[in-house]
């Protein structure tokens, strides 16, 4: 189990998990069993005996998030989880990062720097979830909470101030993409699958998935109603094709027939019995299923797979461009984080010693019997007293140390001579 490790954090954080890099394609089914039933498998995980723990499971990757200072239980537990859910082998594809490894991880996976596809725009939702469940279970102890709630707060900050997830970058978030530029919200939408082909039915599912409620589907009678049955849409016959036609806001066009169905007549048929609403065609066949005069039309928008992969190739690049910025982003945020958490630790010391300064002055004040000069001469000796000898014995037992205590003595004290150190 390959990992890095830095100290830094001071919650002790570990991140052990199996993703898409690490995975061979025969474990990834078992991703999807642990999206399935988070709650079962946190509580599954909690009988190993990790108090403090959180699990991020998207398409991706399953992550074992936990502060539990027993690694070795917590990767055996992990790797037990993944086998009863059929990742058998799963233990020698899973990688480990510690401490201050395991925040920035943890930003990156939120702010989807680490994902299949940079940016997707659903990974934060998958990490805020992650983190919402295991609160509900009485699996987040302080420790996950604030790194949650940082790499949250740090992901918003690289989705507000750069483009990492302005434009698409698959050929199905393309054309949803352009569907909601011509359409508006896809829920509203009614669909036409023609064909269908493969590529058709997965890009009507996704389009399902984003919204889209209303869908039917036309081609030869056996595949489209399999095609139908699946996507759990309505079959209409493929004649006369005009009335499906003119009742569609999306045509997919999948058919591949070795000639175009969508003409440019049938289309403008089409129109004059919907004339203030437009028609946006997907052509995924091969041969094209419409023929390119369609495009003159005044209403209709096509676009073939090639227009798709064009826009998927600029949305990469764009993305690419962005993540450097988001990866600086993350550093300064990182740096923050360790900032926050050094003083809140050092708090406690803080309160210490205004608490024994307090208690030397009432002293000093009664010893003193009301004479200021005296009081005050008594409390700065007694001040004093105690770290000079703490200095002097640490300074001669460890001569190396010497001139980084004085430095740090100058600094706190804002000592003469230390001006240009002082900011």
């Amino acid at each position: 189990m390959p990992g890095t490790s830095e100290a830094g954090t001071g919650i002790g954080l570990l991140v052990i998990g199996i993703n898409h890099r690490t995975a061979p394609q025969r474990l990834r089914d078992c991703f999807a069993r642990v999206e399935a039933d988070l709650a079962g498998a946190l509580e599954e995980l909690r009988d190993a005996g990790l108090g403090e723990v959180a699990l991020i499971a998207t398409c991706d990757r399953v992550e074992l998030v936990t502060t539990a200072g027993d690694a070795a239980l917590a990767g055996a537990a992990f790797a037990a989880l993944l086998a009863r859910r059929g990742g058998g082998d799963a233990a020698a594809a899973l990688y480990r990062h510690d401490g201050a490894a395991a925040l920035k991880h943890l930003f990156a996976v939120a702010s989807a720097l680490d994902s299949l596809v940079i940016g997707e725009p659903q990974v934060l939702g998958q990490v805020k979830a992650a983190h919402r469940l295991a609160a509900e279970l009485g699996l987040a102890g302080a420790g996950l909470e604030a790194a949650f709630a940082a790499a949250t707060a740090a992901a918003r900050r690289v989705r507000r101030e750069t483009r990492i997830a302005e434009r698409p970058v698959s050929i199905a978030a393309a054309a949803l993409q352009l569907a909601r530029d011509i359409h508006g919200d896809i829920d509203r939408c009614r669909a036409l699958l023609l064909g269908p082909g493969e590529m058709g039915e997965l890009m009507a599912e996704q389009f399902q998935r984003a919204g889209l409620a209303h869908l039917v589907v036309c081609g030869p009678p056996e595949r489209a109603e399999r095609a139908a049955q699946r996507l759990r849409a309505n079959l209409v016959p493929p004649e006369p094709l005009e009335e499906a036609l003119a009742d569609a806001d999306i045509v997919i066009a999948a058919l591949g027939a070795g000639r175009a169905i969508l003409t440019k007549p049938r289309l403008a048929a089409a129109l004059q019995r919907r004339p203030t609403r437009p028609i946006f065609v997907i052509d995924l066949a091969i041969p094209a299923d419409a023929e390119p005069a369609v495009n003159d039309l005044d209403g209709v928008f096509l676009y073939d797979l090639g227009d798709l992969e064009r826009a998927a190739l600029t949305g990469r690049a764009t993305r690419e461009a962005a993540s450097a910025e988001a990866w600086r982003i993350l550093e300064a945020e990182l740096d923050g984080f360790a900032r926050r958490l050094a003083q809140r630790r050092a708090m406690p010391a803080v309160v210490a010693l205004r608490e024994h300064v307090e208690t030397l002055r009432r002293q000093a004040l009664a010893e003193a019997g009301g004479d200021a000069e005296a009081a005050t001469r008594l409390l700065a000796n007694r001040l004093l007293h105690a770290p000079s000898e703490v200095l002097r014995e640490r300074m001669a037992a460890v001569p190396g140390e010497a001139e980084a205590m004085e430095a740090l003595l100058r600094r706190l004290f804002r000592l003469e001579g230390d001006e240009e150190r002082i900011e």
